[in-house]
């Protein structure tokens, strides 16, 4: 019999083979993280892609606005294109000059040029010029109205405006005007896209400054029912198509279209005989003009609501 207080000798042998198996395990467990330490350590210098320090640099220059004018995903994929030589710094329309100017500069390239472009709408159809057959009760945005038939616009391509591309418009370069219609301030704009993406009509595009001849109309109509729904509708008289230089403009269903790859040979001629004032001519970017034979609109109250009437009963409201 064991004496009392001493422990017997297969529980001290027990302890040691614990202890034994800790140290075995820890040992493992060191090596296997050195292991796995190295590997690492291989890993990170076999697939190691260097990044240019002057991409984060140029970043820190931009306006940090994300909004794509430039036509990359965001700033940082056009800091990674600049650097590599892929664009220059004047794609980027949001930044300031002395903004580009400091890119160019660290960069020691040019900053290049690039022709403004803006947000142009291709409707002059306020509620003043245009009749509405119903009125409109449900969810103020466009898209909405657009799923259930429009806004009541006897025009089913005009514009609805309930300001979908004003609200969309981060830069506030749209605001609406008392007839319900988008004005945009081309100082303010950035051609970011937004509000020709938000339009369900497809009423915008992004025109270069130098485009000062425009037709604002979409409608396709025949003459008689586009000035029964709207007064400064493009009637497709084809006044405009034979005062312009030869293949500048065209007919197409009934709608006045501007060839812009003879865009150099325009004039503001196409639009002084228009009746309706639906071709005009940006004397400035942000100011269009009519051509002398325009009708003069001196309404400004918006137009009674009517039933669907005849094109010869609306020309004589």
């Amino acid at each position: 019999m064991a004496r009392s207080g001493h422990r017997p000798v297969t529980e001290k042998a027990g302890t040691v083979e614990s202890l034994s198996n800790l140290a075995v395990a820890g040992a493992f467990m060191a090596g296997l993280g050195v292991i796995l330490a190295a590997m690492l350590a291989f890993a990170n210098k076999k697939l190691y892609v260097y990044e240019d320090p002057r991409i984060g640099e140029v970043e820190e220059l931009l306006p940090k606005s994300n909004c794509g004018a430039c036509g990359q995903a965001g700033c940082r994929d056009f800091a990674e294109k600049v650097v590599g030589g892929a664009t220059i710094p004047a794609q980027c329309t949001v930044s300031t000059p002395q903004q580009r100017q400091g890119i160019a500069d660290l960069l020691g390239v040019a900053a290049g040029t690039v022709e403004k472009k803006v947000a142009r709408l291709a409707c002059g159809g306020g509620h003043h010029v245009a009749f509405l057959r119903a009125r409109y009760e449900g969810l103020k945005t466009c898209r909405a109205a657009a799923e259930v038939s429009g806004v009541g616009k006897e025009c089913i391509w005009g514009c609805l405006g309930l300001a979908d591309c004003s609200r969309v418009c981060t830069f506030n370069a749209i605001a609406m005007d008392a007839h319900g219609l988008p004005v945009v301030d081309t100082d303010k704009c950035t051609a970011c896209n937004d509000c020709v993406e938000v339009c369900p009509k497809g009423l915008f595009s992004l025109e270069p400054v130098s485009h000062r001849l425009w037709v604002a109309c979409k409608n396709q109509a025949d003459g008689d029912t586009a000035e029964a729904a709207c007064e400064v509708a493009c009637n497709g008289c084809g006044k405009c198509v034979m005062d312009s230089p030869p293949a500048l403009m065209k007919l197409d269903n009934n709608l006045a279209m501007i060839n812009y790859q003879l865009n150099v040979w325009a004039t503001r001629d196409p639009i002084e005989r228009c009746p309706t004032g639906a071709i005009v001519w940006f004397d400035k970017p942000n100011h269009a003009v009519r051509g002398a034979a325009a009708r003069k609109i001196l309404r400004n109250d918006p137009l009674p609501l009517r039933h669907q009437a005849s094109p010869s009963a609306a020309k004589r409201h």
